[in-house]
């Protein structure tokens, strides 16, 4: 197969017929590129997991145009939940819901419950709502493997899997959505995420926890994932300098303070001092760092404060060695 690279200004129509006919088409969100799939067909649906070597068991996110197309795919539909979309929709929030009767356990990994998203990206803003579309869309990646914030990055890990991808630009936010659990008596955030759980809790008037090890089965809960193919060690800053003073000569380092700049070389980078900047560069970071000559990427700690949950989220499970 050879996939196609569709143009996100003259080729929508194309990939929504693509996506009618039961092809998969990877398209650009404002977080990281998805891999679609008609969320009505279980057959397309399937092709994801072979696509990327993904566990069946492992449930999908459904990405639809309108707030109001939950209705077609939840049960038992809480207020919290118009609540959260009147804020955060279009955006970077999924809410795990009650499922539908309908909504094939292809999708939700056989759960009974069902993760809903309305996306901010023009691109699927588009394809959405024009074609009256609903998709399943986890990353566009292989299973475990670094997700993918361009064209480039789907295509190292799909290309010729998958029919075409959309060239929507490099992502905006570059981290996973957040996931919340508005299916039990709490209101529970199960995957760390750009709207944190004190920006849910001020709209929901009401306490969210956020669980730093949960069991519940939802898209990025594996211990492993994120991962680039080199290995990834992670160390604060004092460690990272004194560990630098006598590393091997093809360490690539991705650093975040100032005091390593006069020591860097050419395959090092440094990162962003803002959290939304540094979230945005992450997976493109490590990317390139697993193209440099090199045997393994070094990485200074970022901060260890709320806001950078999601952050630190990722990176635990990217440099997790199991």
């Amino acid at each position: 197969m050879k996939t196609q690279i569709l143009s996100s200004v003259h080729d929508i129509a194309t990939a929504a017929t693509l996506l009618e006919q039961g092809q998969l088409v990877a398209v650009p969100t404002e977080t990281v590129y998805g891999l679609a799939a008609d969320a009505r067909n279980p057959q397309a649906v399937a092709g994801i997991f072979r696509a990327k070597g993904r566990p069946a068991d492992h449930p999908l996110i459904v990405h639809v145009g309108n707030a109001a197309d939950i209705k077609d795919w939840a049960l038992d539909i809480p207020p919290q939940a118009w609540q959260l979309a009147a804020a955060f929709w279009p955006g970077p929030l999924t809410m795990l819901l009650h499922k539908a009767a309908h909504v094939s356990d292809v999708v939700t990994g056989g759960l009974t419950t069902v993760g809903l998203r309305v996306p901010a990206h023009p691109v699927m803003q588009q394809l959405l709502r024009e074609h009256q579309l609903a998709v399943a869309a986890p990353s566009a990646n292989l299973y475990k493997k670094l997700s993918p914030t361009s064209v480039e990055q789907v295509l190292a890990g799909l290309d010729g899997k998958i029919a075409a991808v959309i060239d929507g630009g490099d992502c905006d936010v570059g981290l996973e959505s957040t996931i919340v659990d508005l299916t039990g008596p709490e209101v529970q955030v199960l995957r760390a995420g750009p709207i944190s759980a004190e920006e849910i809790s001020l709209v929901l008037g009401c306490d969210v926890s956020m669980p730093r090890e949960h069991n519940v089965a939802v898209p990025g809960n594996v211990k492993a994932h994120y991962q680039p193919s080199k290995p990834l060690s992670i160390f604060n800053t004092a460690e990272l300098a004194s560990r630098l003073s006598h590393a091997p000569a093809d360490v690539i380092c991705l650093y975040l303070s100032p005091v390593f700049q006069s020591m860097a070389k050419p395959s090092w980078q440094q990162m962003p001092e803002q959290k939304a900047d540094y979230a945005r560069a992450l997976y493109r970071s490590l990317f390139e760092a697993d193209k440099r000559a090199g045997s393994e990427i070094w990485l200074e700690q970022p901060p260890q404060l709320p806001a950078w949950a999601d952050v630190n989220d990722r990176l635990r499970r990217a440099q997790h060695k199991g």
